[in-house]
């Protein structure tokens, strides 16, 4: 069995290999995860969990300088984590979409099984 070999479920080895998604897929499915393994861009994704908000209002909810939220926000931004609304002079934070909150959700659940 050279690892490649999907195993039915009684256990049984199924001699098709295993079909793995181009590398370009690939690594954009690891600069994505890349993303959450900062603690504070994790923070500030979980600020904007259930909630819209500017940038001094996640300043405040991670105890961190406007700049260095601004700098994580261009970062969440460019891979599509979150998305941005002008009201007047105000930008207002928020989860890009329900896979985002999915992704957090699950995540928590596996660290507290």
């Amino acid at each position: 069995m050279t690892g490649l070999e999907q195993m039915t479920p009684a256990g049984q080895e199924n001699t098709e290999p295993v079909v793995m998604p181009d590398d370009e897929v690939l690594y954009e499915l690891a600069d994505l995860f890349r993303v959450f393994g900062d603690s504070t861009r994790i923070k500030i994704l979980y600020a904007l969990h259930d909630n819209e908000l500017c940038v001094q209002d996640i300043a405040n909810a991670v105890q961190l300088s406007q700049s260095a939220v601004s700098h994580q926000l261009r970062v969440l931004k460019d891979t599509k984590l979150v998305r941005f609304r002008r009201d007047g002079k105000t930008v207002y934070y928020a989860l890009d979409d329900d896979h985002v909150r999915s992704i957090l959700s699950m995540g928590m659940d596996h660290i507290e099984e």
